[in-house]
């Protein structure tokens, strides 16, 4: 068993590398000013990007609802933790994701770079500490603990380098790349190669699969708003990858009302 361990771990490190490795050895990537250009750019009362600014909003209700499954007073229900300590990593992914909805909103109102921060920020905090909830739950808690907080720093630190490298001219979004789907890369590999000590998982994995289809929506954001003008793909990527927060919801009430 402690070979196997060993051998889990070395994967992870090594893929952890790799991706580093395989990111920093291509060219910079500056943050293409056509990104700013959303398909739907209607108001509705006085609203500049309507539905792209209000489609935020369910981040802030999955936000609140994640963190009553955390901190809830609810008697009959059990602390869904084994250590108090595994709530932290949930307390910052669900205060970033409620957080989205004041930095999204703020960017969609106007977007440009300086926007971005804001919306970008938040979201880091949410990858890191989700990533960091999955070490602790599947590799343990000494890893976790030592991890989290210079997660969140490296979250944090890959927007601020990009948002500075854009200003010296020379835009990267490297890390933040990194950050954002090399973070859920591993938490992947962490569910297939890892043993779970909780139920739910199910709920992990459709959250992630949200996720992906949040992406695609994105990218088809222009083709989504063009079959009738009636919504585009960017807001309903905010409201997909909503839901698949409020499955990470879900999922801790699931734990939390499950029989000993």
């Amino acid at each position: 068993m402690h070979r196997i361990q060993i051998v889990r771990h070395a994967i992870v490190v090594v893929a952890v590398f790799g991706a580093a490795a395989a990111v920093f050895a291509g060219p910079l990537v500056p943050q293409p000013l056509a990104y700013h250009n959303m398909a739907d750019q209607r108001s509705w009362l006085g609203i500049p990007n309507a539905l792209n600014v209000l489609s935020n909003l369910p981040f802030a209700v999955v936000g609140v609802i994640g963190l009553a499954a955390i901190f809830g007073s609810d008697v009959d229900r059990r602390v869904p933790f084994h250590n108090s300590w595994e709530r932290w990593p949930y307390a910052a992914l669900f205060t970033g994701v409620a957080l989205t909805t004041v930095g999204s909103s703020y960017y969609h109102l106007a977007p440009d770079n300086a926007r971005l921060v804001w919306d970008r920020l938040p979201m880091t905090v949410g990858f890191m500490a989700l990533l960091t909830a999955v070490l602790a739950e599947r590799v343990g808690l000494p890893v976790a603990r030592c991890l989290f907080a210079p997660l969140l720093a490296v979250g944090a630190a890959s927007v601020g380098y990009w948002y500075w490298s854009e200003v010296q001219g020379a835009g990267d979004l490297r890390l933040y790349l990194l950050v954002q789907f090399g973070s859920l890369l591993v938490v992947v590999l962490l569910l297939v190669l890892y043993p779970a000590r909780y139920g739910g998982g199910g709920y992990l994995v459709a959250g992630l699969a949200a996720y992906a289809a949040a992406k695609g929506l994105e990218l088809a954001d222009g083709r989504i708003f063009a079959l009738g003008g009636i919504v585009s793909g960017h807001t309903l990527k905010h409201l997909v990858a909503a839901g698949g927060v409020a499955c990470l919801a879900g999922m801790l009430r699931a734990r939390a009302a499950a029989p000993v």
